[in-house]
């Protein structure tokens, strides 16, 4: 199977399935010297594993494995491999989805694209393969610190309730990331009315990197934007994603949307950080629409692999909607995505 590999100077490949014995991923390119320990890595991973309120009860301590590419501390510059062993694999939650289609989920493409499919969990299109993800965005996050380059990532919308305030303090203070503490407490009650309901919800995650220097990204096809776009979009639960203003760009007149030039800068910042394509040392902002968590167990009509129309309530365990967990994810694609940027030769920050 051939699209496991992101990344070209800074390059990942992940690997594992839901319900393997491990997930895992190999990331090349980085530089040697980097300080890198375990916990560093742990640190994001805590983050994004299932347990807590309100998310999948699947108890995965999801403990990282340092393989390779690590030697006293510091990177070596040969590939980092990084393993993460499932403990909590409960597979015969999903006997009877072995012979059915699960709306919402691939099942059935991965069948008609592959000739089989894993079935216990979604195997590799489960969202637990973005565990790896999240460990390579913690290397990546190490690399980038040494450029003084940070990424935030943060719930703005969550079940229909949109962020109202905004507190970088309070991101870290509440299970959902969300800057805003009143909002955060309406998130909750919504989606403990959804799970009530048997139902799940989608929502906006909002990701912020600072310190970016200007001459980040390629004119025409190699667009730090559309980098970005792809990077977001390539986990499994994105639908949409939108730079700076985004799609409210398309209500605005250009004297609104323009961004004035200043000696130092830009005087606002609509444009998210990049115009043409090329980072310009503002904030890089970006937001990825979420969809609900297909998993629900309301009644849903599907059919089996004979073809025949049934019904579906899908049971085991399940988040009631990707965010919180899809938050340090986002947050991850981010990092893989600038730091491959901050490799490239043409790069004036890393002395190309």
């Amino acid at each position: 199977m051939p699209g496991s590999s992101f990344g070209q100077l800074f390059r990942i490949s992940t690997w594992g399935e839901s319900h393997g014995a491990a997930l895992g991923v190999v990331v090349d390119g980085c530089p040697s010297g980097i300080p890198l320990e375990a916990e560093e890595i742990q640190r994001d991973l805590d983050r994004r594993r299932p347990g807590a309120k309100l998310t999948s009860p699947r108890r995965e301590p999801d403990e990282v494995q340092i393989l390779s590419g690590v030697f006293e501390g510091l990177t070596t510059g040969t590939p980092i491999s990084l393993a993460i062993f499932n403990r909590d694999a409960r597979s015969r939650d999903y006997d009877e989805l072995s012979r059915l289609y699960r709306p919402g989920h691939a099942d059935r493409v991965y069948e008609q694209k592959y000739g089989v499919r894993d079935w216990r969990g979604g195997g590799r299109s489960s969202a637990r393969e973005t565990v790896a993800r999240v460990a390579a965005g913690a290397v990546a996050r190490k690399f980038l610190a040494s450029f003084h380059i940070s990424v935030k990532a943060y719930t703005v919308g969550l079940a229909g309730v949109r962020c109202t305030g905004f507190d970088w303090n309070e991101i870290d203070a509440n299970a959902f990331f969300c800057p805003d503490a009143q909002s955060a407490l309406q998130m909750e009650k919504r989606l403990e009315e959804i799970r009530t309901s048997g139902d799940s919800a989608g929502g906006i995650v909002e990701v912020c990197a600072r310190g970016c220097p200007p001459g980040l990204g390629e004119p025409v096809f190699d667009k730090l934007d559309a980098r970005l776009a792809g990077a977001l979009m390539s986990i499994g639960a994105v639908k949409g994603v939108e730079i700076g203003a985004g799609f409210a760009a398309a209500d605005m007149l250009g004297s609104e949307n323009n961004d004035p030039v200043l000696a130092d800068g830009y005087a606002s910042n609509h444009a998210g950080g990049i115009l043409g394509g090329i980072s310009t040392g503002m904030d890089i902002v970006v937001r990825a629409g979420i969809k609900p968590i297909p998993s629900i167990s309301r009644p849903q009509q599907t059919v089996n692999a004979k073809g025949e129309t049934v019904t579906l309530q899908v049971g085991g365990r399940h988040d009631i909607a990707a965010i919180p967990r899809i938050v340090p994810v986002c947050e991850a694609m981010v990092l893989l995505v600038l730091a491959d940027f901050m490799l490239h030769p043409r790069n004036p920050a890393a002395g190309g």
